[in-house]
C-alpha cells in the first residue's frame, strides 16, 4: 500500500456570527493554533438577523484580542461559508462543538460542506470549564444588566458593547 506523507493543514476558517466573541471562541482559536498555521475568523453575515453589535464593532472585537498574534486574522463575509474559505484559500473549515446536540448539528453541516466543495471541518470539542459560555447567554445576561465580563476574554474592548 502507497502512503502519502502527512501534511499538516495550513489555513483555516472558523466562521461564526460571533455576536459577541467569548472566551470559548478565544479558546477555541488558541488551542486551533497548534494545529493550523493560519486561522481566519470569518463574521458571517446574515441579513435576516438582526445583530446584537454591529459587523464593524465584532471586527475590531476580535481583532483587539489577537492584537499581538500574526496567525490570526479577522474578515466579515456573506453567502456560504464554502465561499468564503474558497476565497480567502483556507483549506479547512474550524468548528467549536459544546455538546452532544451541537455535534450532531456540526456533523451534518461538515458532511455538507465536504460534498459541495470537498473541503473537510475539524470539530474542536469545547474545554469543559468554557463549554456552558455562549454568545446567546451573553446577551441575555447584558439585556438584564447583569455583568458578563467573565465570560469575555482578556484584552476585549468592552467599550464596545452596546
Amino acid at each position: 500500500m502507497k502512503t502519502s506523507p502527512c501534511t499538516k493543514p495550513v489555513h483555516a476558517l472558523y466562521p461564526g456570527s460571533f455576536d459577541p466573541f467569548t472566551r470559548g471562541h478565544h479558546d477555541i482559536v488558541t488551542r486551533a493554533l497548534r494545529l493550523f498555521a493560519h486561522i481566519t475568523i470569518g463574521i458571517g453575515i446574515n441579513p435576516d438577523k438582526q445583530p446584537f453589535m454591529p459587523v464593524e464593532d465584532r471586527l475590531e472585537w476580535i481583532r483587539a484580542i489577537f492584537s499581538g498574534e500574526p496567525r490570526v486574522d479577522v474578515i466579515s463575509y456573506s453567502g456560504l461559508t464554502i465561499d468564503a474559505a474558497a476565497e480567502i484559500g483556507a483549506d479547512t473549515l474550524l468548528r467549536g462543538v459544546r455538546s452532544a446536540e451541537e455535534f450532531g448539528y456540526e456533523l451534518n453541516l461538515a458532511q455538507a460542506n465536504r460534498n459541495l466543495s470537498g473541503i473537510e471541518t475539524v470539530l474542536l470539542p469545547a474545554s469543559p470549564e468554557l463549554a456552558a459560555v455562549s454568545s446567546s447567554h451573553v446577551r441575555e445576561l447584558l439585556g438584564n444588566h447583569l455583568d458578563a465580563t467573565a465570560m469575555f476574554p482578556d484584552g476585549a474592548p468592552l467599550h464596545l458593547l452596546p
